[in-house]
This record gives structure tokens, C-alpha cells and sequence, in this order.
């Protein structure tokens, strides 16, 4: 155990938990709703599960999944540019669909719109890793 690292109570721990696996449950439903963010969930459970659980900790860094993402995500590495435009065509395919198929108010496609134009500014900012298997952790 690192000595610098702070040690919390036993009630901490499992709200520091119970906030962990409920913000790693969004993100992996955010997976499959393009408007529900996936990445701050992920690394919002990252953070927590650090704070109480090495193990699941460890576990989501290093999840054949996602965790080479986090990894690169935390680290400032970015993601791969097919990446970024696979996520920036599902996320406006299903706005639009939304928007025009399922919404009729106005102000909830505002908002969707909104959140979508967000999201891609988001994604466009993310630097971009130069080779696809790139992952310096």
C-alpha cells in the first residue's frame, strides 16, 4: 500500500464505493445512450475505486474493454482518431434520430442538440494518439 495515500474510514469507503460502482454502471449504459457520457463515469468510478478498492481499482484500468481508454484518457495520451469519429457519428446519428423521430417539443431538441454540440467539443479537444496501439501505461 502506498504510504501516501490517504486511508478512510470504513463508512467512507463504502460510499466512496457505492459512488464508484454506481458511476461505472452509468458509464457502461452510457456505452449504448450516445447521450449519456461515457468517459466522466468511467473515470469518475476510476477515481473513487482508488479511493476504495485497489482491487476494483485495478480491475477497471485494466479491463479488456475499457480500460486501456481510461488509461490513455487519465493520462493525457487521448484517443484514436478512428475512435473519435466512430463515437462523433453515433453520437449525431442518434441525436438526429431522437430529435426528428422521437422528440416533438422544441426546447428537449434544443437540449439535445445542445448536449450533442457539447459532447463533440469534448471529443474534438481529447488530443489524438498517434498510433492506434499506442498506450504508454
Amino acid at each position: 500500500m502506498d504510504k501516501n495515500r490517504k486511508r478512510y474510514s470504513g463508512t467512507a469507503r463504502v460510499l466512496l464505493f457505492a459512488g464508484g460502482s454506481l458511476s461505472l454502471g452509468l458509464g457502461i449504459f452510457g456505452i449504448f445512450i450516445p447521450v449519456l457520457p461515457t468517459t466522466p463515469f468511467l473515470i469518475l468510478a476510476a477515481f473513487l475505486f482508488a479511493r476504495s478498492s485497489h482491487r476494483v481499482h485495478y480491475w477497471i484500468l485494466h479491463n479488456r474493454l475499457f480500460g486501456r481508454y481510461i488509461r490513455n484518457y487519465v493520462s493525457g495520451n487521448g484517443m484514436p482518431l478512428a475512435a473519435k469519429a466512430l463515437v462523433l457519428v453515433v453520437l449525431w446519428a442518434t441525436i438526429c434520430l431522437s430529435a426528428f423521430m422521437a422528440v416533438s417539443i422544441l426546447w428537449v431538441r434544443i437540449v439535445l442538440f445542445a448536449v450533442a454540440f457539447g459532447v463533440s467539443i469534448h471529443i474534438l479537444t481529447i488530443p489524438t494518439l498517434k498510433d492506434k496501439g499506442e498506450d504508454t501505461s
